[in-house]
């Protein structure tokens, strides 16, 4: 398979996984919205909000590295 369509094809997915991602982290409608509202300090992420966090800032990374390959083999 060319490299070109391989990394064509595995942009539009990391772009996917990025939209998905940051739509469950939108604020006041993440995963415990319900505990977020009823505390009124700052508190860190734990568990799988953190994951969801961490997947977010990686696949951001792999869609700037895909798209630095892509325009560097076209």
């Amino acid at each position: 398979m060319n490299t070109i369509v391989l990394l064509k094809t595995s942009q539009i997915i990391i772009c996917a996984l990025l939209i998905f991602l940051v739509l469950i982290q939108a604020k006041g409608t993440g995963l415990t919205s319900g505990l977020k509202s009823s505390f009124g300090a700052y508190r860190s992420l734990r568990g799988i909000e953190k994951a969801v966090f961490v997947l977010t800032i990686t696949s951001a990374v792999l869609l700037v590295l895909n798209s630095l390959g892509i325009l560097l083999l076209s």
